[in-house]
C-alpha cells in the first residue's frame, strides 16, 4: 500500500525508531549541567578571591591606620620631649617677641614695649632667645654664653686644678660644714658631697675644655644646643658653677680675716647678716639655687668675679633709669670677655642677639 511504503517505518508497538537529533537532545541537559556546574565553580573562586581581597585591603588599611597613629603618637612624643628639654630655645625676632608677650595696653605693658624698641634701635639687638625660667636660670644664661662664644678658662682656674678643690677645702682648710651642700632640690648628701662635687666639676672642666677648643661657631652652636637639652647633665654643671662662687667665697673670706684687700662685692657679701661667712653664704644664698630660688644681684657679681666676665645685663623694668643697663662685677676689667643678657624683673633672664 502506497501510505506503507511511503510512510516512515514504524517500530515496535508502532513507535518511530529513533533518530540523531534525538540524540543531540538527550546530550544537550548533561552539557548545560556541566557548564552550570563550572560557572558555580568560577563563581564561588571569583567570590572567594574578591573576599581575600577585600579582607586584604582591609587588613592593609587598618595596619596602615595602626602604623599611622603609631608614627604621629612618636613624633608628637619626641616633639614633646624634645621641646621641654630644650632650655635654651632658637632665636625669635625681638619686637615679634615683645609683640606676643605684651599686647595689653597697661603702663608695664608700654613701658616693656618701650625698652624692647629702644634695644632694636640703640643698642642693635635683632633677635632673642628665650631661657628656661627655672630656678638655675641665671646659671644657664651665663654658662650657654660662655661655652657658645668658645671663652677659655679665667686666669685662676689656669693656675689651680678645680678637680682637688673639694678635697682641699676638706682636707687643707678643714671646711667640714660643706657637707651640708644641696645640690638644688637634693637638700642632703652628707659625706658624699666630696665625690659629687668632683663629678660635677669635672664635667665642667671636660666640657668648658672641648668646646672652648672648638673654633668652627656652627660646630660649638650644634653641640651647646645638644649640651643644653640634657637636664641631669645641665643640672652637674650648674651645681659646678655653685661651687666654684663657694670657693671664691672662701678664699675671699680668708683674705679679709688676713687683713689683705678684696674686690669690692665680696666685702658688700661679707657685710650682710645672711653671707658673713661663707656657710651662711652656702646655707642662705647658694643652698636654695636650682630648688626655691635662682642668684640674687649679689651672687650675680660673685658669679661674674668667680668665671671673670663682664656679665651686662639690660634691665628692661628699669628703663629710661641709670640701672636700665648694668654690668657685673661693675669695677673695670678691660681684660674680661663681655657676654650679655636682658631680664624684665631681675628674676629670669634671656640671650640677646646683636646685628653683624
Amino acid at each position: 500500500m502506497a501510505g506503507r511504503r511511503g510512510g516512515p517505518a514504524s517500530g515496535p508497538g508502532g513507535t518511530p525508531p529513533p533518530t540523531g537529533n534525538v540524540v543531540v537532545q538527550s546530550r544537550t541537559p548533561v552539557v548545560n549541567q556541566a557548564l552550570v556546574m563550572t560557572w558555580r565553580t568560577v563563581k564561588a573562586l571569583l567570590m572567594l578571591a574578591i573576599s581575600l581581597l577585600v579582607t586584604m585591603l582591609c587588613s592593609f588599611r587598618r595596619v596602615y591606620s595602626y602604623l599611622g597613629r603609631r608614627l604621629k603618637w612618636w613624633s608628637g612624643y619626641l616633639q614633646r620631649k624634645f621641646k621641654k628639654n630644650l632650655s635654651i630655645e632658637a632665636e625669635v625676632d625681638l619686637l615679634g617677641y615683645c609683640a606676643r608677650e605684651w599686647k595689653g595696653e597697661t603702663n608695664q605693658a608700654r613701658l616693656m614695649k618701650k625698652a624692647y624698641e629702644e634695644l632694636a634701635r640703640q643698642h642693635r639687638i635683632k633677635c632673642i632667645r628665650q631661657v628656661r625660667s627655672d630656678n638655675y636660670n641665671a646659671l644657664r644664661s651665663v654658662l650657654f654664653q660662655i661655652f657658645s662664644q668658645g671663652l677659655s678658662f679665667p686666669s685662676w682656674m689656669k693656675e689651680k686644678d678645680i678637680l682637688k678643690l673639694p678635697e682641699k677645702l676638706l682636707f687643707s682648710q678643714g671646711c667640714n660644714w660643706i657637707q651640708q651642700y644641696s645640690f638644688g632640690p637634693e637638700r642632703y648628701t652628707g659625706s658624699n658631697v666630696f665625690g659629687k662635687l668632683r663629678k660635677c666639676v669635672e664635667l665642667l672642666k671636660t666640657q668648658w675644655t672641648e668646646l672652648s677648643g672648638i673654633k668652627d661657631h656652627d660646630k660649638r652652636g650644634s653641640m651647646c644646643n645638644s649640651l643644653f637639652s640634657d637636664k641631669n647633665t645641665e643640672y652637674k654643671l650648674y651645681e659646678a658653677l655653685k661651687f666654684i662662687m663657694l670657693f671664691q667665697v672662701i678664699e675671699a673670706y680668708e683674705q679679709v680675716k688676713s687683713g689683705k684687700c678684696v674686690p669690692s662685692p665680696f666685702n658688700h657679701l661679707l657685710s650682710q647678716e645672711t653671707s658673713s661667712d661663707p656657710l651662711s653664704f652656702m646655707m642662705n644664698h647658694l643652698n636654695s639655687v636650682g630648688d626655691t630660688s635662682g642668684l640674687e644681684q649679689i651672687d650675680m657679681f660673685i658669679l661674674g668675679h668667680a668665671l671673670e666676665v663682664k656679665i651686662k645685663v639690660y634691665r628692661l623694668f628699669k628703663f629710661n633709669t641709670r640701672d636700665f643697663q648694668v654690668y657685673y662685677p661693675d669695677e673695670h676689667h678691660s681684660e674680661w670677655p663681655e657676654i650679655s643678657l636682658l631680664t624684665e624683673n631681675d628674676r629670669h633672664y634671656h640671650i640677646p642677639a646683636f646685628q653683624e
